[in-house]
């Protein structure tokens, strides 16, 4: 009956316990959390079950995701943004349908997944992770722009992946056709944004009458956790709608709340984080279950490869192309050769990627090797590319703080 209680706990005391160690350690706190989780997995089997996971994935996404982009997006400085808005763009719902068509590609000439099978891995793993890429960037000294642009894109991406895996999935137990479900895509990007615009721009006028910081507090609150509720109730895209009103409830109502209210709201806003950042590692690892991974490693190496060459190549060939073209109008805009470098290591998946694997239905044919891949490309972008990305910052030469644009 205390479970869930002792679950949480548990949490908290890993996350002080890794956050005090890894203050002396090469390693990001993200890691070691990922590697617990992945020990308790293997002293107690059941914990990693995927047919049993210690906690359903729906319940995880909307627990983590909307927590994590209202922050990220409350606390974004417009004039930052403005310069990489297109790029965001461009990145996070064209960009994410090129990895997830690649990857299907690939996967399907090199293992033998059937297209329908292959194109659902390709939208699990297609867009980057808010709370892997928020713990990576957020202990790097880079440009302003750069990191603004890496942690938006990990949002807009986010609620892209979600709406194109339930497409992928439909498509896959043969409800519709291609075109119908281009259509329904595109529906709910603008559907969800629709609904975000009004609750951000609703709780923006609200806190304009409120003068009492912990009721404006709460108003953050309702509006992060309820936008994101309201739209998945709608058959839309809880991120992308929680994106939309925290961006626009954060540059209409920042300028209207007293100084106070807004460091309520900062410090509140990041203790939520972290503490969603830090359990979200740790489920991770509990989630994936190893026999998975053996069973699923040569498709899983065949995945690895896929992913980073569609990050190349939306990375390298559709961002910095359009990079190129715009900078020949407008200088403000360009993408150095190092920030297209950071770009395509930061490309790392987590939490998003094993809920939506976790999610797959049960009788799902071939169901464990998808997960498995699944797993396997997570475990690779968080251990490998999470550890090494202060290095390729470093080697690009973009660790400076001084926004070059």
């Amino acid at each position: 009956m205390l479970a869930p209680i002792w679950l949480v706990v548990g949490i908290l005391a890993a996350s002080v316990a890794v956050a005090l160690l890894t203050r002396r350690w090469a390693l990001p706190s993200s890691v070691v959390l990922v590697l617990v989780g992945l020990a308790v997995a293997l002293v107690v089997p059941s914990l990693g079950s995927p047919i049993s996971p210690p906690i359903q994935p729906d319940l995880l996404l909307a627990i983590v995701l909307p927590g994590l982009v209202f922050e990220a997006a409350f606390r974004t400085d417009v004039a930052v943004l403005r310069p990489s808005a297109a790029w965001i763009v461009l990145l996070g719902i064209p960009g994410v349908l090129v990895v997830a068509v690649v990857v299907a590609v690939i996967l399907a000439v090199a293992t033998g997944l059937s297209a329908g099978e292959a194109f659902v891995v390709g939208a699990m793993v297609a867009a980057t992770d808010p709370a892997a890429v928020l713990a990576a960037f957020r202990r790097l000294p880079v440009p302003a722009r750069l990191a603004t642009t890496v942690e938006m894109e990990s949002l807009v991406n986010d609620g892209t992946g979600i709406a194109l895996f339930a497409l992928a999935l439909g498509l896959l137990s043969g409800g519709g056709s291609a075109g119908s479900a281009t259509l329904d895509f595109v529906l709910i990007v603008l559907g969800s944004g629709v609904i975000g615009a009004a609750a951000g721009f609703a709780a923006g006028r609200l806190v304009r009458i409120v003068d009492d910081h912990l009721v404006e507090l709460t108003i953050t609150i309702v509006l992060a956790y309820g936008t994101y509720l309201l739209a998945a109730a709608l058959g839309g895209s809880g991120v992308i709608a929680t994106l939309v009103a925290a961006s626009i409830f954060g540059a209409g109502a920042r300028r209207s709340l007293t100084e106070r209210t807004r460091e309520t709201i900062d410090d509140v806003w990041e203790l939520v984080a972290f503490l969603l950042t830090a359990g979200v590692f740790l489920l991770v690892g509990v989630s994936i279950a190893p026999g998975t991974l053996v069973h699923a490693a040569g498709p899983i190496a065949a995945g690895i490869l896929a992913v980073l060459i569609a990050r190349g190549i939306v990375v390298y060939g559709l961002l910095g192309g359009a990079a190129r073209l715009a900078a020949a109008r407008r200088p403000e805009v360009a993408m150095p050769i190092g920030w297209l470098h950071v770009l395509f290591w930061a490309g790392l998946r987590g939490a998003v990627s094993v809920a939506l694997a976790l999610s797959l239905p049960a009788d799902l044919p071939n169901r464990e090797l998808l997960q498995g891949i699944t797993f396997g490309i997570v475990l690779f972008t968080l251990l490998v590319q999470g550890t090494t990305i202060g290095w390729v910052v470093r080697a690009a030469g973009v660790s400076e703080p001084a926004d070059p644009g």
